[in-house]
């Protein structure tokens, strides 16, 4: 199975503030906020959905086609990428602008502060898929919002399936376009406060959004993820126990990398999830997105603890050696 990523390619840049937020926010004092957090260390990482997604993909022997734009700096982080198994040929290199720029800061109590300098990306709306050949899945994670409506057209006006994770993006976009990105998708991937957002900006209830998806999967957080199918009881699928988490960002673009990764092997949606909490929690460990790895003894370990003898079985023979 051919996946093609598309989505934000962005550096990271990943501060932590050795204190609370909440200690440092006055209630009635919001209206005028100007406040300044000092940091005690700084981490400059690759990120951007898409190529998160992508990366993990590549851990896991696949070789997905990263679909999306930057700038002329890309050419390490491009190197990178082809390195750990992702085909970026769909990668449209702009001549005026920065690739992307995530700046995040978290506190003690995993909160987050962040900022997103779109660059290059929103040229990604001159991006169209069908010159990077044949596809058999297409995932449209958060992007320019006008490259992420053309993506979900030019898959509908092709007959390719495709997943809708609208995430980051769905505070910014209106109800006509989150219906747009979300109807006939064969799997829609948000976190519990982006589903309910999903279905206030839709107007569509949990029932009827059902009705217009095959699958609809809801993250959690510690508490796993859910699977929903139309005329099926949900399936809810625990997280694998994290060590120590050092970094909470990306931990949902893992997730999706495993699920994905799952799919294209054949696995049930139960057990590819299963595949996506493990990845998610091999990101949390770490400090960045793409800094984990994957051992396979160590995965069929964690694997059997949290899901037992059966589901580590089926999924190992897929695992990377």
């Amino acid at each position: 199975m051919r996946i093609a990523v598309t989505g934000s390619i962005a550096t990271d840049h990943l501060m932590t503030f050795p204190g609370r937020f909440a200690d440092q926010l006055l209630p009635d004092q919001l209206a005028h906020l100007s406040v300044s957090f000092l940091v005690d260390d700084l981490e400059v990482r690759r990120g951007g959905v898409a190529a998160n997604i992508a990366f993990g993909m590549g851990l896991l022997g696949l070789r997905p086609l990263l679909v999306g734009a930057v700038g002329a700096d890309f050419a390490d982080y491009r190197a990178w990428l082809d390195r750990h198994g992702v085909d970026t040929s769909g990668v449209l290199v702009s001549e005026l602008k920065h690739t992307a720029r995530f700046v995040c800061t978290t506190d003690n109590d995993h909160n987050q502060i962040a900022s997103f300098y779109p660059g290059a990306m929103s040229e990604a709306r001159e991006i169209e898929l069908a010159p990077h050949g044949s596809v058999d899945l297409v995932v449209v994670s958060p992007n320019d919002p006008a490259a992420m409506l053309r993506h979900t057209e030019e898959c509908r006006a092709r007959s390719i399936p495709f997943v809708a994770d609208p995430s980051q993006q769905l505070s910014s976009l209106e109800g006509e376009q989150v219906r747009a990105l979300v109807d006939g998708a064969e799997m829609l991937l948000t976190n519990a406060y982006e589903s309910a957002l999903t279905e206030r900006k839709t107007g569509w209830s949990a029932e009827e959004v059902l009705d217009r998806v095959a699958v609809r999967i809801t993250t959690h957080g510690s508490e796993g993820a859910t699977i929903e199918q139309a005329g099926a009881g949900p399936v809810r699928v625990p997280v694998v126990a994290a060590g120590t988490v050092a970094d909470p960002t990306g931990g949902g673009d893992a997730f999706r990398a495993g699920l994905l990764s799952g799919r294209s092997w054949g696995l049930s949606l139960e057990r590819a999830a299963q595949v996506g909490s493990l990845l998610a929690t091999l990101c949390l460990e770490t400090v960045g997105t793409q800094e984990y790895t994957v051992a396979r003894d160590d995965a069929v370990a964690r694997l059997t603890a949290s899901y037992g003898a059966e589901a580590a079985a089926e999924i190992a023979p897929h695992l990377p050696t």
